[in-house]
C-alpha cells in the first residue's frame, strides 16, 4: 500500500489529474486545486485551495496488477524507491471514463482509464472521498453514469461549440443564438425550456461513447478481482396477452355528483367518484367545484361550512402574497435582479400562452392580467422555485375553468404539488421519467424500443415536453381539460402519465418504424403530433395497455411497483433488485449532478436492473 496526494492542477490551456507517493512521515493532504504554472514556485504554493471533504484523510494507491501477494509477505510499506514509479498525470482530454468500487466493500476505490484503453492504479478512499474528487472533476469535464454499469461514469468535454451547433440546425429558439451557450449554462431553465422538447444534437452526441471498444491487455488485468455483482438482466420477451378493447364511459353528470353529497356538503364516496371521473371524466359545469377537491384545494370530507371559511382564509393568504409583490417599487426592483427577472419572464410567456382561446384573445385582455398576477404571486408562495418557463401552460386551464383569481391560484399550487420537481435544476425527475417511460416501453414493445435505438432515440428525449407540462401542447385545449382530470385521479397509479406517453407511441408505432427517420425526423414527427391526436382514443390505449400489464403474470417486479400492482404482503424485495433504473437518488444529484440519458451504442431489448448505492441515506434525504 502506498500513500499519496491527488492534485487537480489548472494551466493556461489544460488540467491535469495528478497522484504522486509521499514519504511514511509526509503530510496526508486532501484534493488540491493548483492554479499555478510552475509547481516549483512558492509564490504559487499560497494560492493553493485545498478542499476538505470532511472526512479523516486516508488516501492510498494499491497496485491491483500482477501476480498476487502472499498473505505473510509485508507489502504494506513499500520501499521508497518502488514509490515513484506508480505516480502518473493525465490530461482531463485524454480520460475516458471512471469506474468506482462495488457495493459491501468496506471501502472505496477509483480506477481512471484513457481513451487508449489504459487503466492506471486503483486509488483507495479507507475513510471516504470518492463523492468529494469526483464532484471536483465535474468543474472540468461531464460525468454521465453508464447505462449498462451504475458503477462507470463516462467522461465528456464541456463542448460549447458542439451545443451551439446543434441549437442552431434545430433552431429552437426564435431570438438567435450568439449567446445562448452562455445563458444555457448561467440559466439552463430560461434557455431549455423555452425550446421544451426540442432537445438538440448537443446532448445526443456529447453523450454518445466514443466508437470501438478499448479492452485493456490481458498483461495488465487485475488478478484476483471479483465478478461485478448486483444486477439482474431480465430479458422482456414476456407473454403479454392479447390487450383488452376499452370504451370511455360518459362524464359524470351534475345529477351523479349532486347525488355524492350529503346533507353537510361532504362528498361521500370519495374513491367511487374518482373512478367514475377516471373512466369518464367531468361534464364541464362540473369541473369548478370538482377540481377543487382533485387539486387539494378543498378536502374531500369538509363541510360547505368548512369550504366556506377555508376559502376566506385562502383569500386573505392569496392577497397578502400579491401585496408584497406589487408594493415594490421601482427603484426598489432596480436592486432585486431576480423579482425583475421572473417579471420580464412572466410578462413574455404570458403574452403567447393560449392567445387562440377566446378567454384570452385581444390587448388588455383580464385574462392575461389574472394569469400574469397569479404567477407572480406563485413566485412569493415558492421562493425556491419561483418562475420557470412552462408554468404559464399549466395555470392557463385552470384559470380559465375557475374564473376567479384566487380559486385558480390555489388550485394551481395543486397541481404543481404534483409536478413541482418537473422544474427543479437538477431534472432529476425529468430524467426518471424518462428512464421509467423507456422501461415501460421495452416491456410493452421491444422491438420499438431497439428501432429507436438504432436511431440513436432510445433516451426518448422527444418526450421531454410531454412529461414537462403534462401534454398540454399536444392536444386542443379542450381535450387537455380531460386529460388532465383524469390524470388528477391518481388512478390507476400516479404514474399513469407514462402510459399516455406509451399510448402516443403506440399509435405512432408504424409511421416511425415504417420510415428512414433518423434522430431529427424522429424529433420532428413526435413534435408535429400537436392537435393531431384524439384524447380518448389515447385514453383508451393507455388504459389498455395498463390492464395488459396487470393481467401479465411473468410482470418484472419493478414494472408492477412503477405501476402500482405490486403485492404488499409479499416481502420487501432487496434494493439490488427492485428499484426501476435510477439516474441518480436524490442525495447523489447534489453532490455530483452527472446525468443519464446516454443511448445504448447497440440496440437491445433487455433490462438491466442496476442497484441504488446507500439506498437508505438517499432515501432520507429525498425532498
Amino acid at each position: 500500500m502506498i500513500q499519496g496526494v491527488i492534485r487537480l492542477i489548472e494551466k493556461t490551456s489544460d488540467v491535469l489529474l495528478q497522484w504522486i507517493p509521499i514519504d511514511e512521515d509526509g503530510d496526508l493532504t486532501q484534493i488540491h486545486y493548483s492554479k499555478k504554472e510552475s509547481p516549483g514556485s512558492e509564490a504559487c504554493r499560497a494560492e493553493d485551495d485545498m478542499f476538505d471533504p470532511g472526512y479523516e484523510p486516508d488516501w492510498a494507491v494499491i497496485s491491483t496488477v500482477g501476480t498476487k501477494v502472499r498473505p505473510q509477505e509485508n507489502s504494506s510499506v513499500a520501499k521508497p524507491g518502488n514509490r515513484e514509479k506508480w505516480a502518473f498525470s493525465l490530461s482531463l482530454s485524454e480520460l475516458k471514463s471512471v469506474r468506482k468500487s462495488k457495493p459491501g466493500l468496506s471501502w472505496s476505490y477509483l480506477i481512471f482509464v484513457t481513451k487508449e484503453g489504459v487503466s492506471f492504479q486503483a486509488l483507495h478512499f479507507h475513510q471516504g472521498g470518492t463523492k468529494a474528487l469526483l464532484k471536483a472533476l465535474r468543474k472540468y469535464v461531464i460525468l454521465a453514469v453508464s447505462p449498462k454499469d451504475s458503477r462507470l461514469f463516462l467522461v465528456y468535454p464541456h463542448d460549447s461549440h458542439a451545443l451551439s451547433h446543434s441549437f442552431d440546425e434545430l433552431q429552437m429558439f426564435d431570438d438567435g443564438t450568439s449567446d445562448l451557450v452562455s445563458r444555457f449554462f448561467q440559466d439552463p431553465y430560461s434557455a431549455t425550456f423555452g425550446g421544451f422538447s426540442k432537445v438538440t444534437n448537443f446532448f445526443r452526441g456529447a453523450l454518445r461513447p466514443q466508437d470501438g471498444h478499448h479492452q485493456r491487455p490481458l498483461s495488465e488485468m487485475a488478478v484476483g478481482l471479483e465478478d461485478e455483482p448486483g444486477f439482474e438482466v431480465i430479458t422482456c420477451q414476456v407473454e403479454l396477452g392479447e390487450r383488452p378493447v376499452i370504451e370511455r364511459q360518459a362524464p359524470v353528470s351534475e345529477q351523479e355528483w349532486e347525488s355524492c353529497i350529503d346533507s353537510e356538503g361532504r362528498v361521500m364516496n370519495e374513491e367511487g367518484l374518482k373512478k367514475r371521473i377516471f373512466s369518464g371524466g367531468l361534464c364541464p359545469g362540473l369541473r369548478k367545484d370538482a377540481w377543487k377537491y382533485l387539486l387539494g384545494y378543498y378536502p374531500w370530507d369538509s363541510t360547505a361550512e368548512d369550504r366556506k371559511s377555508l376559502v376566506r382564509r385562502k383569500t386573505d393568504e392569496y392577497f397578502r402574497m400579491k401585496l408584497q409583490w406589487k408594493s415594490v417599487s421601482e427603484d426598489q426592483e432596480k436592486r432585486n435582479s431576480l423579482l425583475r427577472g421572473y417579471r420580464s419572464l412572466i410578462e413574455r410567456d404570458v403574452s403567447r400562452t393560449d392567445r387562440n382561446n377566446k378567454f384570452y384573445e385581444g390587448n388588455d385582455n383580464p385574462g392575461l392580467s389574472l394569469l400574469n398576477d397569479a404567477l407572480m404571486t406563485y413566485c412569493m408562495y415558492n421562493f425556491d422555485l419561483g418562475y420557470v418557463q412552462g408554468m404559464s401552460d399549466l395555470l392557463s386551464p385552470i384559470l380559465y375553468v375557475m374564473q376567479n383569481e384566487v380559486d385558480a391560484f390555489w388550485c394551481f399550487t395543486g397541481f404543481m404539488e404534483m409536478v413541482h420537481h418537473n422544474f427543479e435544476e437538477s431534472q432529476e425527475s425529468m430524467k426518471r421519467q424518462l428512464s421509467q417511460l423507456n422501461l415501460l416501453l421495452r416491456v410493452l414493445d421491444p422491438a420499438l424500443c431497439d428501432f429507436l435505438d438504432s436511431k440513436e432515440s432510445g433516451s426518448l428525449s422527444c418526450c421531454f415536453r410531454w412529461l414537462l407540462i403534462w401534454f398540454k401542447r399536444e392536444f386542443s385545449f379542450q381535450d387537455i381539460l380531460l386529460l388532465w382530470e383524469v390524470l388528477w385521479t391518481g388512478l390507476p397509479s400516479p404514474n399513469f402519465h407514462l402510459l399516455v406517453g406509451c399510448g402516443i407511441l403506440d399509435l405512432e408505432r408504424e409511421a416511425l418504424m415504417n420510415s428512414d427517420y433518423g434522430f431529427n425526423e424522429i424529433l420532428k414527427h413526435i413534435n408535429e403530433l400537436t392537435m393531431k391526436m384524439s384524447v380518448e382514443d389515447i385514453l383508451c390505449r393507455a388504459e389498455a395497455l395498463n390492464q395488459q400489464l396487470a393481467h401479465c403474470q411473468e410482470l418484472p417486479l419493478n414494472i408492477k411497483e412503477l405501476l402500482g400492482m405490486a403485492d404488499l404482503k409479499s416481502p420487501a424485495p432487496s434494493t439490488d433488485t427492485a428499484s426501476p433504473p435510477q439516474p441518480l437518488s436524490p442525495s447523489q444529484v447534489h453532490e455530483l449532478d452527472l446525468t443519464d440519458s446516454v443511448s445504448p451504442s447497440q440496440p437491445d431489448s433487455s433490462i438491466e436492473i442496476l442497484p441504488t448505492e446507500d439506498t437508505t441515506t438517499s432515501q432520507s434525504l429525498s425532498p
